[in-house]
């Protein structure tokens, strides 16, 4: 199924994407029409992916018998975020290649400001200056995005006051689907529930500015609007084999990025098995890819302007669309 929180009358509703995503299904008006009455199960995502097999089944029966009172046009409806708010998130760094480049970009940086920025380069790579961290290879790396900054699909992103340079960051996610602790990798996969993309919008000065710290990215991550999810959620069965999926990051229509799911070097499941240890995960958890190789600006060396229009598609999953805006 292809699940959804969209906003009906002004209130949140869940609901699942019908008809080639042209319609929604909202699951509290089919149940009330098949049924009589609300269902609990229905309440929220975190209600669908905390009442498992049982909330599953029930929704994909009311998909089955989809009762046309209870569809609504998708054109004009509001997605928020599959999940408004998770009960947690976190975001890893599961590609290298974005990272072998992230690093490169940013001795280029470094090396400009140098009278001879051929030579700075060179000694750079000679002492092993910026370059990507062995330990990288031995764990998969994460920092907590913050929760309470999630938007949804079609969402205007709110550029920072403080920030001049800002960013996409062409990622996707998993959710968890059950508790986990202390898991191994081979039994991790059992515990995902679905995938959702994932734009890690980040201002790439203030990042710079808050790096040296070594707590994280900082305000170069926190900010209103900063984290993008959708359009929908995608149950896991939905999904064969997650790690063979097209990703494409577009703005203003033009193709800035591309690559695949199948180039992760720290896979979902990885990343469930290490943060388990001696830790509970429960339902509903986001866990970011981080940026596939090419997967952002700053890769580039370019950035986003106000008014641009971001468009991160993943095969299967479908497009994520936002817009930037400059405060007045």
């Amino acid at each position: 199924m292809r699940l959804v929180t969209f906003l009906r009358k002004g209130e949140p509703r869940t609901g699942a994407l019908v008809e080639g995503d042209s319609r929604i299904l909202d699951f509290q008006a089919a149940h009330q029409a098949h049924f009589g009455g609300t269902s609990p199960h229905l309440a929220s995502m975190l209600a669908i992916i905390e009442g498992g097999d049982q909330a599953l089944e029930l929704a994909a029966d009311l998909v089955t018998k989809k009762p046309a009172a209870a569809c609504v046009a998708r054109e004009g409806a509001t997605l928020l975020a599959p999940i408004p708010q998770p009960p947690q998130m976190r975001d890893f760094l599961c590609f290298e290649k974005h990272l072998l480049q992230a690093y490169t970009a940013l001795r280029r940086i470094k090396a400009a400001k140098e009278s001879d920025p051929e030579a700075a380069l060179r000694e750079m790579d000679a002492k092993g200056i910026l370059q990507m961290p062995k330990t990288w290879y031995d764990r998969p790396y994460f920092y907590h995005p913050n929760r309470l900054n999630v938007v949804g699909h079609e969402h205007d992103v709110s550029w920072p006051v403080y920030a001049e340079q800002l960013d996409f960051e062409l990622e996707w996610a998993c959710v968890m689907g059950r508790p986990a602790k202390d898991v191994p990798k081979s039994a991790a996969g059992k515990h995902i529930f679905g995938y959702t993309i994932f734009n890690d919008v980040s201002a790439r000065d203030e990042q710079s500015r808050e790096s040296p710290g070594t707590l994280g990215p900082g305000k170069g991550k926190d900010f209103d609007t900063g984290n993008i999810l959708g359009p929908c959620l995608v149950t896991a069965d939905e999904i064969p084999d997650p790690y063979a999926l097209t990703m494409v990051a577009r703005v203003n229509g033009e193709e800035w990025s591309r690559g695949s799911t199948g180039e992760m070097h720290w896979k979902f499941e990885d990343c469930i098995a290490h943060v388990a240890r001696s830790e509970t995960l429960v339902p509903g958890e986001v866990m970011g890819s981080g940026t596939v190789g090419n997967g952002c600006g700053f890769e580039q060396m370019r950035y986003l302007k106000p008014g641009d229009v971001v468009e991160l598609e993943v095969e299967r999953i479908g497009v994520l669309r936002s817009r930037i805006v400059r405060p007045d």
